[in-house]
């Protein structure tokens, strides 16, 4: 079926093609009762404006923000903290009748050539970043381009970008206080890419929690979110002569894999082995026993910034702002040891 074009509506309006753009355009030319009367036959006839028209004309928008996520496709499908922060962007973005135009990317130079494809074609008004890394060139590119972009994490290292960030710290201490006040003395945090400023930042926080509560065997290691390396990490680490009793998960993918693999190596949770997940998803809740976690508003965080997002596109001043921070949900995978 043929798109309504401007012309078809004048046609069926009788009136000339100027006075069916003043009309769709709200400027003056055209009495109030044309007005309603081809803004009528406009919406009989199913009309709706290019995206490439408005963002052609000066000043004009495409209506679409842009979010690049650069993990493995394959674990998408199980990560639920992704899912949760798109369907928190897609509810504020439906008020507004604008689209989210999703990509994913395996590899960090492809995401940087997204962003230059999509600003160059005009595919986007702005862009949500996610997993802000040390030193991250895409923070120069945005203000280069120069592109609408609002930071998910930080504040260090978003240069001189919004950013809606989470203080890690108080929740990894709490969690660490936690821990050791269950009488826990060989804690390991398994956690995401070292490269990331909140892997960064949450990786000081537990160095320095532990050395407040006096635990010299306190690690992190690293793997990569996915269920496959926080299944191998735990059987490493539970095949040590010493063992960890606390093993902390920045996600909950890698937390629910590490249970599978204390109970496949007849470890005990939570009597001997304890474990915290972070993000706090459905998934923490259906596993037995269902795991303490760090309970964040994910999808909150994801209409927030994309509020914010559409005030830099607006162009208002978008000052940082923090969210509330993780609190702690004790449940039936951490406890004492047992005797």
């Amino acid at each position: 079926m043929r798109r309504p074009t401007i012309m078809d509506i004048a046609k069926a309006a009788g009136v000339s093609k100027g006075a069916v753009s003043y009309a769709l355009n709200g400027r003056p030319g055209v009495s109030e009762e044309t007005r309603k009367r081809i803004l009528g036959i406009a919406r009989d006839l199913g009309w709706a404006p290019s995206s490439t028209a408005r963002a052609l004309s000066p000043g004009g928008r495409v209506g679409a923000i842009g979010l690049i996520i650069d993990r493995p496709a394959h674990s998408l499908g199980v990560e639920p903290f992704f899912m949760q922060l798109v369907s928190g962007i897609e509810m504020e973005l439906a008020i507004t009748g604008s689209d989210l135009l999703l990509q994913v990317t395996e590899d960090h130079e492809a995401e940087i050539g997204a962003y230059r494809r999509w600003f160059a074609e005009r595919r986007v008004d702005g862009v949500i970043m996610v997993d802000l890394r040390v030193d991250d060139p895409r923070v120069a590119l945005a203000e280069a381009l120069p592109l609408p972009a609002v930071v998910l994490g930080g504040p260090h290292g978003a240069g001189p970008l919004p950013c809606l960030y989470t203080d890690d710290a108080a929740s990894i201490r709490e969690v660490v206080h936690y821990l050791a006040a269950l009488g826990h003395q060989r804690i390991v945090r398994v956690a995401g890419p070292h490269g990331f400023v909140h892997t960064r930042d949450r990786t000081r926080a537990f160095e320095a929690a532990s050395a407040e509560v006096g635990l010299a065997d306190a690690v992190t290691v690293h793997a990569d979110y996915t269920g496959e390396a926080g299944a191998r990490t735990t059987r490493r680490l539970l095949a040590r002569t010493e063992r960890p009793t606390a093993l902390v998960y920045d996600n909950d993918v890698m937390a629910v894999a590490g249970l599978g693999v204390a109970r496949e190596m007849g470890v005990d949770v939570p009597g001997q082995l304890s474990i915290v997940a972070w993000d706090d998803s459905t998934l923490c809740r259906l596993v037995h026993p269902p795991l303490t976690a760090v309970a964040r508003d994910v999808a909150a965080c994801g209409r927030e910034a994309a509020r914010m997002l559409a005030e830099a596109i607006g162009g208002r001043a978008v000052r940082s702002r923090e969210t509330a921070r993780g609190e702690l949900q004790p449940r039936g995978s951490t406890g004492p040891l047992a005797g």
